[in-house]
């Protein structure tokens, strides 16, 4: 499932051809995704300007001129790809829908952006603007990694006492907002914190080193474009290349690539999903 990198590539792929966009018609392919759809959403979307284009944990928020806000998740397979306007009479029109596009926005402008999702896991909802903070999927979520709110004290507060494992409280999006499998695996093997250790067992001086280790793994992912390790892609269809960094993830067997450690990486399950560290130099 596309983490905060990926989704903050999407983002940014996506704010040129929308923000500040009129949708001239919002296509509606399919009565649902992961759930139905709002109501009368082409309706809805179609006319309405893009007034901002934000992103909150994992989720894409478009404001629109109506006050009302679209919430977009991309799911297990789900991805949102741009075809830019045709320049020129001698230029072919927009490519036909395919099998498993699902929501086609036309834009004002030409250009077309695309959700398309094989395994329909991804979701859209519509609601007021000024409720979107109540929303069920956000209400509930912490600060995100990359704002001023995520801290050393805000973190050491959250986790004090807690038995859970390291790994288990990070993943938790009532902790932090938008890290998932990939990126937590990353930023402990760096920080040197075993992901079997009780979340409230970790030091202060731990806490310390993770906090910016978090932010670095984050801004270097959303730099390299993302992880593509099965469907996910930009949104102009070139893959992600973070994965060729990873230091824990997807390695088992494979040499810790800390300086002087002499360690091989391990997978455990944790929570239903594999687990990458080393147990050499993570305590």
């Amino acid at each position: 499932m596309p983490e905060l990198p990926e989704v903050e590539t999407v983002r940014n792929g996506l704010l040129p051809v929308m923000e500040g966009q009129v949708i001239r018609h919002a296509d509606v392919r399919r009565p649902d995704l992961r759930w139905p759809f709002p109501e009368r959403m082409s309706e809805r979307l179609s006319g309405k300007r893009v007034s901002a284009l934000r992103r909150r944990s994992k989720y894409i928020i478009l404001d629109l001129s109506s006050e009302e806000s679209l919430i977009i998740h991309l799911g297990m397979s789900g991805r949102i790809l741009i075809s830019e306007a045709p320049l020129g009479s001698f230029h072919h029109a927009q490519p036909a829908p395919e099998k498993h596009d699902h929501v086609i926005f036309e834009m004002q402008s030409g250009s077309r952006v695309v959700f398309n999702d094989a395994r329909r896991f991804g979701a859209m909802d519509l609601i007021a603007t000024s409720n979107l903070e109540s929303h069920w999927l956000l209400k509930d979520i912490g600060p995100e990694p990359l704002g001023n709110a995520f801290s050393e004290s805000y973190l050491q507060d959250r986790l004090r006492g807690r038995s859970m494992p390291m790994k288990t409280a990070l993943l938790d999006q009532k902790i932090v907002a938008g890290l998932g499998n990939i990126y937590v695996c990353e930023a402990l093997n760096r920080a040197g914190i075993s992901p079997r250790r009780k979340a409230g067992n970790v030091s202060r001086a731990g806490i310390a080193r993770l906090v910016p280790i978090i932010r670095d793994v984050l801004n270097e992912a959303i730099s390299a474009g993302g992880s593509s390790l099965r469907d996910y892609r930009q949104t102009d269809g070139e893959l992600g290349y973070f994965q060729h960094t990873f230091r824990a993830y997807d390695r088992e067997g494979e040499p810790c690539r800390t300086p002087d450690c002499g360690g091989k990486i391990l997978r455990i399950v944790q929570s239903g999903r594999s687990t990458y560290y080393c147990g050499h130099c993570q305590r």
